[in-house]
């Protein structure tokens, strides 16, 4: 059997351009993985079975399509069983299934002997979904075009910080068509500010790496602006996290999880007793 975990991930920055003729938007984004995991395992078998508890068909679940795919394109007769402890949320901006269909390919590479390249994974993660590229590389990337595009970095220290996650469900396809609605409608400020924001990833990417986050620090989310208009709690989380001593916050990905960064994991612990009405988490950013 092989067992794996699959990490979560924040996004530090998040810009989103128009879209592209595949359908795609073109982003660009800061993403690192952090100490939370869904943990997947693995097992030879007749047949190709998914088990877990979530309440989602097979095909609809990343995982499967994942596997159907390697199963597929490199004709495997064998099957597997692949088991899925869920730990991460789900629609929360946190990219567990996107991680958990990375670590499928990555263990039934192994299991299946397949011997498929990091150019071979790389071009299946692609067609399963945006962030599924960057869970075979991490921790620390910067990502562009439609996911495809990872250019990895180090990073020397954790950053201690608490994720919460309102009780409500965002999927990304709705975060991404209510931006584009919105920008279609009036004038969007984020988009007129863009070339500010590309001027400053590069220090910025070097403070998250060093972990010399300050409240001034370059973050931002093209997508959290429309998601707070529909669910106000995402922007009530964030002023509590900082009159709680948060350095700083921010929603992560499409939401509505919020992570607002902390000065040690005592503080943070301190400050997730305000919610205990949310999911929350205490958790680091994970280092090379």
């Amino acid at each position: 059997m092989i067992t794996l975990n699959a990490p979560a991930k924040i996004n530090w920055f998040l810009e989103v351009s128009g879209l592209r003729s595949d359908g795609y938007h073109e982003i660009k984004s800061l993403i690192q993985t952090i100490s939370l995991f869904d943990v997947i395992s693995l097992a030879p078998s007749e047949e190709l079975t998914l088990l877990s508890d979530l309440e989602i068909p097979d095909e609809q679940n990343l995982i499967y399509k994942a596997a159907r795919l390697l199963k597929s394109e490199c004709k495997v007769d064998a099957g597997a069983e692949i088991r899925l402890k869920k730990r991460i949320p789900v629609s929360a901006g946190l990219g567990g299934g996107s991680s958990d269909a990375a670590s499928t390919l990555l263990g039934l590479n192994t299991l299946w002997s397949l011997g498929l390249s990091a150019e071979n994974l790389r071009a299946f993660a692609g067609q399963l979904g945006s962030d599924v590229p960057f869970f075979l590389n991490g921790p620390l990337a910067l990502v562009e075009g439609r996911g495809e595009k990872v250019t990895c970095f180090g990073s020397e220290r954790p950053i201690d910080m608490l994720l919460v996650k309102p009780r409500v469900a965002v999927s990304t396809r709705w975060a991404y068509e209510n931006l584009d609605a919105s920008r279609n409608s009036v004038s969007d400020p984020e988009l007129t500010n863009k070339a500010d924001k590309a001027d400053n990833t590069t220090p910025f990417i070097h403070d998250v790496s060093k972990a010399e986050l300050c409240g001034n620090s370059h973050i931002h989310n093209d997508l959290e602006s429309v998601t707070i208009n529909c669910f106000p709690a995402i922007a009530d989380i964030k002023n509590r996290m900082i009159s709680e001593g948060a350095v700083l916050s921010m929603m992560s990905g499409s939401g509505p999880a919020v992570f607002g960064v902390f000065h040690s994991a005592k503080e943070a612990e301190k400050a997730s007793r305000l919610f205990e009405d949310h999911w929350t988490a205490v958790v680091q950013t994970v280092t090379d």
